[in-house]
């Protein structure tokens, strides 16, 4: 049955929104869009940076049909992070207080992607939250890191983004492993900040990074290597994402191949606990995603309007 059920958030404000509720979740994803440095209007009807999550949002489903995970999207406020408001974060925090009031304490991703991997960064050390996953984030280099402690965090940048600065991203991992985060972090070459030149590897890169991080397949080798270094190690911050592969079975249509050597890693039941593991302006704001899931008997309204931004 496919619904879209919001949630209350801050002062009546519906921050969340489900785009697939299984019956009895065991774990769930949250995607945030990206935004404006400024900005105090409401997103719009029209809002490009929500859009363009909307191929995440289905990459990440198809990746987790099988797993029983409950994915949902924050809708902002504002279409700006507002200087020491911080709005997005406190939306994003108020979007995860509902999921756990209703989800119970299921293990949870984040992806963000500009301002949203900023607002996801910042709200990871919400006790349901196990890890993150930031497209091409906004990393001022003062941003707090203590939050990340114990949290899985992959981020992933492109090399000819002008928007927000992939030695910023690397500084920020950096300091976050320090924190005692786990960190992994991939350069996306030939790609910049609208994540268009090479939208399939960054789909389903983020897609499987999403799963591997629940537990649901396996990480890819070198994402597992990197996220079991400790505070002092410099590796593993800055690795090739490798390109889509196309391979054509006998007989059968061309269809993408994983260029990676996998391990395992135990799934949502096990808890948010680590495992094994094995893939491959300073701002957006977004807008409606897709259609998803809900829970039969639910209330179906439309998603709220949102607008633009990174």
């Amino acid at each position: 049955m496919n619904t879209q059920v919001c949630r209350g958030g801050v002062a009546g404000h519906q921050a969340l929104v489900w785009r697939v509720l299984p019956e009895q979740p065991s774990a769930a994803v949250l995607v945030l869009h990206g935004g404006q440095e400024h900005g105090l209007a409401r997103p719009g009807p029209l809002n490009l940076p929500g859009l363009r999550m909307q191929g995440f949002v289905r990459a990440i489903r198809r990746e987790t049909a099988a797993g029983g995970v409950a994915i949902g999207v924050v809708r902002y406020r504002h279409r700006g992070w507002n200087g020491e408001r911080a709005d997005a974060a406190r939306d994003t925090a108020a979007a995860l207080n509902d999921l756990a009031e209703e989800l119970g304490h299921v293990p949870t991703v984040l992806v963000g992607h500009s301002m949203g991997g900023r607002a996801a960064l910042r709200s990871a050390g919400h006790p349901n939250v196990t890890g993150v996953v930031a497209l091409a984030p906004w990393c001022p280099k003062d941003d707090p890191c203590a939050q990340l402690a114990g949290r899985d965090v992959v981020m992933l940048h492109g090399d000819r983004d002008r928007v927000t600065k992939p030695g910023d991203t690397r500084l920020l991992a950096a300091r976050a492993r320090a924190a005692g985060a786990q960190v992994c972090g991939y350069t996306v070459t030939g790609s910049g900040h609208t994540l268009l030149k090479r939208s399939g590897d960054w789909h389903r890169a983020t897609a499987r990074l999403t799963a591997g991080l629940l537990g649901l397949r396996a990480l890819p080798a070198e994402a597992a290597a990197a996220l079991a270094l400790d505070g002092e190690a410099a590796g593993g911050l800055e690795l090739p994402l490798p390109p889509l592969r196309r391979t054509r079975p006998a007989g059968g249509p061309a269809r993408p191949a994983g260029p990676y050597r996998e391990l395992t890693r135990p799934g949502p039941s096990a808890g948010p606990g680590r495992g094994d593991a094995g893939p491959g302006g300073r701002g957006d704001t977004s807008g409606p995603a897709d259609e998803g899931v809900g829970r039969p008997g639910r209330r179906t309204v439309r998603p709220g309007r949102t607008g633009r931004g990174s």
